[in-house]
């Protein structure tokens, strides 16, 4: 196994770990920091394991962080009809 599989279930065991604690705001700061260490983390896999196994670990991340990917479609669609 590389070393970037190895870090990507380190980054998921990590958030599910995060994500049993108690938390103030609904864990939104956990999940900004999250984003911000997985973007690289993935670019990584991707380069090491090619797309298949990066899409692969960017599906298994939007799992994790289901409520910003929920909120960014909603942002987006309300962009785009706005717009239109």
């Amino acid at each position: 196994m590389s070393l970037s599989l190895i870090l990507a279930c380190v980054w998921a065991l990590i958030a599910n770990v995060l994500a049993m604690t108690p938390s103030k705001d609904y864990h939104w700061r956990n999940a900004y920091i999250l984003v911000g260490i997985g973007i690289p983390l993935l670019g990584f896999v991707t380069w090491q394991n090619g797309p298949w196994i990066g899409l692969v670990v960017l599906v298994a991340a939007m799992s994790v962080l289901r409520w910003p990917v929920i909120y960014l479609g909603r942002w987006v669609k309300n962009q785009t009809k706005g717009s239109a």
